[in-house]
């Protein structure tokens, strides 16, 4: 009897979780991140779309967590554990960041691709989590396709073709 295969839809400011046969995907990265945990092992795997570098930044009262570099990462590690899934052989890949606007003034606050990638990397770090390849930056918006079954994220970049790291 064959697996049946679900392609699991993450949203913008979502996260979800999978394992092999399934697959994880989402579009609409521009200047969000998608960052994707993985376990090769156990074959698990998560997907952050990440919209804004830092919570702090977020009016008060109750957040969306997933929204958010810092909680969203918080999260997505939490709900791979309670999956199965070790800490300490996770690894991650990245797409996304793009800086798909053109402002006169380079203020900071108007680089949101960058800081997002800033803030994804930064979390990475303090939790020791691998980077092992990443398609990050430029001008361009991406559709991500995680497999955590061959542990490869498909890449299509809007009129820049298609690439697999």
């Amino acid at each position: 009897m064959s697996e049946v295969l679900r392609l699991i839809k993450v949203g913008i400011a979502d996260v979800k979780i999978g394992s092999a046969p399934d697959k994880i995907r989402t579009s609409g990265l521009g200047s969000c991140v998608g960052v994707i945990l993985y376990d090769e092992v156990k074959r698990v795997a998560g997907m952050a779309h990440v919209m804004l570098p830092d919570s702090t930044m977020a009016k008060q009262g109750r957040i969306n967590r997933f929204k958010y570099a810092d909680t969203a990462m918080d999260d997505l590690l939490g709900m791979l554990i309670e999956a199965g899934a070790s800490k300490f052989r996770l690894k991650s890949k990245l797409a996304g960041g793009a800086q798909m606007f053109h402002f006169k003034s380079e203020s900071d606050l108007m680089r949101i691709g960058p800081r997002n990638v800033e803030a994804v990397k930064k979390k990475l770090l303090h939790y020791r989590i691998p980077i092992i390849s990443e398609d990050v930056g430029g001008k361009s918006g991406r559709t991500i396709v995680f497999d955590p079954e061959t542990s490869r994220l498909h890449i299509r970049k809007v009129n820049h073709g298609e690439v697999t790291i």
